[in-house]
């Protein structure tokens, strides 16, 4: 195992601490933010590169979520939270393993066919090569576990965040594990590689209401202006199931703003505090 680094991120109290999980791919980096010994909430972020340090980041911007986290949660007078950020793996040996890990696995195996025209040829997954439930089994049985015991933690509100395929990975992993999470947190879902299929069968994948809160938000630009009668689909699917538009599920259009990093920054207080019910 690669020695951890630790790191400050300016504007939040603490460090973040580079772990390293030995994954069939080589090292799986997870970077995590504990500044608080009385921490009662964990949220568990994907795309983990562009969470807390620009050096890893994809375009040199970050969520600003440690910072972000700061302010909600103290003006809330809420212990920190805990942050757990997964890195992808979008580089060689395997270029392809973000769309493998992020992929709605069973889903896809299960009939949903993927919207060619919205992946790039050299982007395309075969379903046998989708490892999407074993990620999310890394995650709740071998990272977290690892992580909390390291950080003497044991929170007990549970959350999860993405956005784009990790949007999906969010809701996905709801409801792969709607026993471990009470919050799935998911930011411009990226809908189109299965169109309307995979909305419906996402959304019917879910658990049912009554002990969880579902976020999902868009923009109005780039990639998110494909998005509008996708996220339309899926906001009437969670009406008709029963969930609480505003109180249990909340869905939010956010104009002017794109799919990227600094986007999602910039109306993160907003979904924290959804979160938080504050």
């Amino acid at each position: 195992m690669k020695p951890r680094e630790r790191f400050q991120v300016r504007g939040a109290p603490g460090l973040v601490t580079a772990r390293y999980f030995a994954d069939e791919f080589g090292q799986r980096r997870v970077d995590y933010w504990a500044p608080d010994k009385n921490a009662t909430h964990l949220l568990v972020a994907h795309d983990g590169q562009n969470v807390f340090d620009r050096k890893t980041a994809t375009r040199g911007r970050t969520w600003r979520m440690a910072q972000t986290a700061t302010k909600i949660f103290t003006k809330a007078g809420l212990p920190l939270p805990i942050i757990i950020a997964v890195f992808n793996y979008s580089d060689t040996p395997d270029k392809n393993g973000r769309g493998r890990d992020l992929t709605p696995q069973q889903i896809f195996e299960n009939g949903v066919m993927p919207v060619l025209s919205e992946i790039e040829p050299s982007r395309r997954i075969e379903n046998s090569q989708l490892r999407a439930d074993k990620y999310h089994r890394e995650i709740v049985e071998n990272y977290i576990p690892t992580i909390l015991a390291e950080a003497n933690l044991s929170p007990t509100k549970k959350a999860m965040i993405g956005a784009s395929m990790g949007g999906l990975a969010t809701l996905y992993g709801l409801s792969l594990y709607p026993n471990y999470y009470q919050t799935a947190l998911a930011l411009s879902c990226h809908w189109t590689i299965g169109a309307e299929p995979l909305v419906k069968a996402q959304i019917d994948m879910l658990p049912k209401p009554g002990k969880h809160k579902i976020w999902m938000s868009r923009g109005t630009k780039s990639l998110d202006k494909k998005y509008p009668p996708f996220q339309n689909l899926a906001d009437e699917l969670m009406l008709v199931n029963g969930w609480q538009f505003g109180e249990t599920f909340q869905s939010k259009v956010y104009r002017r703003s794109s799919h990227n990093e600094s986007s999602w920054a910039s109306y993160l207080d907003e979904v924290f505090r959804f979160w938080l019910g504050v």
